[in-house]
């Protein structure tokens, strides 16, 4: 028994005292968790220098664009060829990704020799060796007769500027193939396939074989979004929003880098931590000077430096009693297969002995037990290594996602990985411990990358397939110039109908005169009541203007107006607007004062006179009962008489643009026209007295308010309304009516996006093919959600939180899909708003005869000033049909409220005036 104890004493004391030798001759190798997290910041760094445009050349990490935009979704179909080139044999394989409502993939594969001469020989004649290898499989397979898609899996560095393209930078590992580098291996293998008149091919992607490992892995996990090869080489890859990558244009959506991870220290970044043996391992090398990180860490290389170590041991007597065999003097007779053996936890040292002996030695158990630890440092740092560099990308995920911690699965491949024993567990321990707020799951990629490939142009055939009928509706909303030259024109025959005495009944753009006869001068002063109506808010002000100064100050208060009012009848809606002015009276202190009154009554009303406004019909939700062809005027009269508590002098009635026009009148003599782009839509202008059949006199001008929102109702535009239009029409209050309004203001252009996105969704190509109930709601994607999304400042992400707001889960790319939907959307809007607006300023430049125009607009409206680019679309319209006029755009500080106490001084001025005369 005692015997017993002595051996074992003896033999742990033998293994501490060979461990104890190991890590003094490796001191160098082993890396402190300061080190590894030094590591991690220079990568990061790294990185960031080869993502920007200025320092990508001179960055020894390359972060190549791949263009692979997309994961799969689970929606991938079809039959797809790929091979796999870059590794000790080349594969060819075909891939049958079902649909059938769940993830299924079947594949048949074959696997072919790379001979020395093949693959360090000719370009010309490596390419045409995998051609023929692809002709061998497609008719062992029977394939010839079919039109397939093929992905190649190309696992070298090389320079992407669409996805089926790459151009090699340099070969690695074994390959050195003459007159290939600086050219397309696509464009040279599709050369070599023509020779086959038989095969009818078509190389969608070219991709690394890192992106295939993630490729593979994302299809069973969706959150897979980094792929890592540890294998006879070494190279990882992730997913980086577009806005970072200098090197492609576009900032939306999010793109796979090709890490090249490699090359990082070829510019000598990694000196401080690469020992005698590294740079002896690189000089015997075929590329010397190149691929340090790779030297330190993949498997072509883990089994050399081993033999240089014992080498240099055995030199120094440390191993093997001092003899050296000529086997130990040989290069490459130590493979990385020998270190994962000998690193077997329980036949571990008799393995090593095994490997020893064949190597022509003699080793003790001591020697057996140093080699072993030798390996063991070897691949550990190998470990630590891969993990310092996958942290910092996994760091950079999680600041890039704005999250605090970040949940992802890394795909992984390679034969270190997968036959090492020891390796994955010690890689994932070191990456959890670098990065403690990310939650990493490892999935081992069980097809590989060829798998991978296969998968990016299923993905590829998808999106391009999407692209296609995604393009099919977006086109429906982008205008010619034709076609808004002919708006335009239609605009200008309508508003011609209109103002015509005959054809007035019929015009759709009805051009109502509001007796609004002229602009403020500045001599205007005194103290107004303004009512402003138009919407779900109802205001009343007052406005003291003082002459000379051309100053306003105004004091106003807001009231709701709840549905059961607004949808109720007239004598209610009238008798609750009187209770808000009589409010509003005692809050300001002015119960029995007698104020001239300016009512702005934001709907279509005919006039007769300044102060008479009769209702023609109800807009935006409005739809009391017994108001339409009453006057509003009377019945707020009638109103403030059932009240019995104080009495206002009603001056004038007037509509919001009218207001807005006034405002910036007051401001601008020259303005002369005013436009409302809000809620609704709207434009007045100064008309001359001769050209309004409606009224009598010639001489002056006065307002018209075109009411321009009906234009299109009689079906002259009803070749640019899409079947969206046609539904949003169809769900509104008033059918059939305000079509113009419909299709260019605030309060429908959401509901034309809810409609397109509930299209693409039932296709299958949005949020998974899942529409929400909140997506059913009608108005749920409200016109402020439009300005949100197409805000330039807004990063993909924050779509997303809009989205999932309306409870709709979407991935990026739908993200990027909603946005093109909103721009196609609000773009078409401004465009038509601009060709109306075109219509007006030429009508106005040649009936005055004028060679050229100078005029400016007031607007007002929600959606000209809050959408981001709005106002610059419909500006740049009006420049390019009207080209003959000089158009300033003028923002109205508040034209309902001032303008019509604006209105009613003028008109008070003008009686003034009359009086006198």
């Amino acid at each position: 028994m005692f015997a017993v104890h002595l051996m074992a004493f003896y033999f742990s004391k033998l293994k501490e005292d060979q461990i104890k030798k190991v890590d003094r001759f490796l001191y160098h190798m082993r890396l402190s968790d300061d080190t590894l997290l030094d590591i991690m910041r220079r990568f990061r760094a790294e990185m960031e220098k080869g993502l920007a445009k200025d320092t990508n050349p001179t960055a020894a990490v390359k972060m190549l664009p791949t263009f692979v935009r997309a994961i799969p979704d689970g929606s991938e179909n079809g039959e797809f060829l790929s091979l796999d080139l870059g590794g000790s044999k080349f594969r060819v394989l075909k891939v049958q990704v079902a649909e059938e409502g769940k993830r299924h993939v079947q594949m048949e594969s074959q696997f072919y020799p790379t001979p020395n001469e093949i693959i360090r020989g000719n370009g010309t004649e490596l390419f045409e060796y995998v051609a023929d290898c692809l002709a061998d499989f497609m008719k062992t397979k029977d394939l010839k007769h079919k039109k397939l898609p093929l992905g190649l899996t190309f696992s070298f560095p090389c320079r992407q500027t669409k996805l089926e393209e790459g151009v090699l930078l340099s070969w690695t590992k074994k390959f050195k193939a003459r007159g290939v580098q600086d050219t397309d291996v696509v464009s040279r293998l599709t050369k070599a396939m023509r020779r086959h008149k038989d095969m009818d091919v078509d190389i969608l992607a070219v991709v690394n074989d890192t992106v295939g490992t993630m490729m593979t892995c994302a299809y069973d996990d969706p959150y897979c979004e980094v792929g890592v090869i540890i294998g006879t080489g070494t190279n990882a890859c992730y997913m980086e929003d577009m806005s970072n990558i200098d090197l492609v244009e576009g900032d939306e959506g999010r793109m796979c880098i090709n890490t090249e991870w490699g090359a990082f220290g070829d510019d000598g970044a990694l000196e401080d931590i690469r020992t005698e043996f590294d740079r002896e391992l690189d000089l015997g090398s075929l590329n010397p000077g190149k691929q340090m990180f790779e030297k330190m860490i993949s498997g072509l290389y883990l089994g050399e430096l081993v033999r240089l170590i014992l080498l240099k041991m055995a030199k120094a007597g440390l191993l093997f009693g001092g003899e050296k065999s000529s086997a130990l003097h040989t290069k490459g007779k130590i493979e990385t297969r020998h270190v994962a053996a000998m690193e077997k936890y329980k036949e571990g040292l008799a393995n090593t002995r095994e490997i020893l002996v064949d190597l022509g030695l003699e080793p003790s158990e001591a020697d057996c037990i140093a080699v072993q630890h030798v390996c063991t440092i070897v691949s550990f740092r190998s470990a630590n290594l891969c993990a310092a560099a996958l942290a910092a990308i996994l760091t950079r995920l999680r600041e890039n996602k704005k999250v605090e911690r970040l949940r992802t699965t890394v795909g992984v491949d390679g034969t270190l990985y997968k036959i090492h024993p020891q390796y994955p567990k010690r890689l994932h321990k070191v990456v959890r411990k670098l990065v403690p707020s990310c939650d990493v799951r490892f999935l081992l990629s069980e097809s590989g990358s060829t798998k991978g490939a296969a998968m990016v142009t299923a993905v590829a055939s998808r999106v391009q397939a999407q692209r296609k009928q995604i393009d099919k509706v977006l086109a429906l909303f982008r205008l010619t110039r034709e076609q808004l030259v002919d708006v335009q024109a239609k605009m200008r025959a309508e508003l011609e109908y209109g103002l015509k005495k005959k054809s007035h009944g019929l015009a759709t753009v009805r051009m109502l005169p509001t007796y609004v006869c002229g602009l403020p001068d500045g001599t205007e002063k005194g103290k107004f009541l303004a009512l402003d109506l138009g919407g779900t808010n109802f205001r009343v002000l007052l406005v003291k203007i003082r002459s000379g100064r051309r100053s306003v100050r105004m004091y106003n208060k807001i009231f709701a107006i709840p549905l059961g009012i607004m949808q109720g009848t007239g004598e209610e809606l009238f008798d609750h607007i009187v209770q808000c002015i009589a409010d509003f009276l005692d809050y300001m202190g002015l119960k029995g004062a007698s104020l001239p009154l300016g009512f702005t009554f934001s709907f279509p009303c005919r006039q007769m006179s300044i102060d008479k406004g009769t209702l023609i019909g109800w807009t935006k939700g409005f739809k009391a009962t017994d108001c339409e062809g009453e006057d509003v005027v009377d019945m707020l009269r009638e109103a403030i008489k059932r009240r019995n508590e104080f009495d206002l002098d009603i001056v004038a009635v007037v509509n919001d643009t009218v207001g807005t026009m006034m405002t910036c009148g007051y401001e601008d003599p020259n303005c002369e026209i005013g436009l409302i782009a809000g809620t609704g839509s709207n434009m007045c202008y100064m008309e001359d007295m001769r050209n309004i059949e409606m009224v009598e006199g010639d001489e002056g001008k006065m307002c018209i308010n075109t009411e321009w929102g009906g234009f299109g109702d009689n079906g002259c535009i009803d070749d640019i309304r899409t079947r969206y239009d046609t539904e949003v029409d169809e769900g509104s209050l008033n059918p059939g009516k305000q079509r113009y309004e419909k299709m260019t203001s605030g309060m429908y252009l959401g509901e034309i996006v809810r409609q397109i996105l509930i299209d693409l969704t039932k296709q299958g190509l949005l949020f998974r093919g899942q529409i929400s109930e909140r997506l059913r709601t009608r108005g749920i994607f409200e016109t402020k959600f439009l300005s949100q999304i197409e805000s330039d400042r807004l990063a993909l992400l924050q779509v997303r939180t809009i989205l999932q707001q309306l409870g709709l889960d979407s991935t990026c790319e739908d993200s990027i899909v909603v946005k093109e939907v909103c721009g196609a959307v609000s773009r078409r809007a401004a465009q038509l708003c601009g060709a109306g607006l075109a219509a007006i300023v030429e009508k106005r430049r040649e009936d005055q005869g004028l060679e050229h125009l100078r005029i400016t607009v007031g607007v007002d409206g929600t959606l000209y000033k809050l959408h981001p680019h709005f106002s610059r679309i419909l500006q740049e319209t009006v420049k390019e049909l009207a080209p003959r006029c000089d158009v300033t755009f003028m923002l109205s500080e508040d034209g309902s409220g001032k303008g019509a106490a604006l209105i009613t001084a003028v008109a008070k001025r003008l009686q003034q005036a009359q009086k006198e005369n």
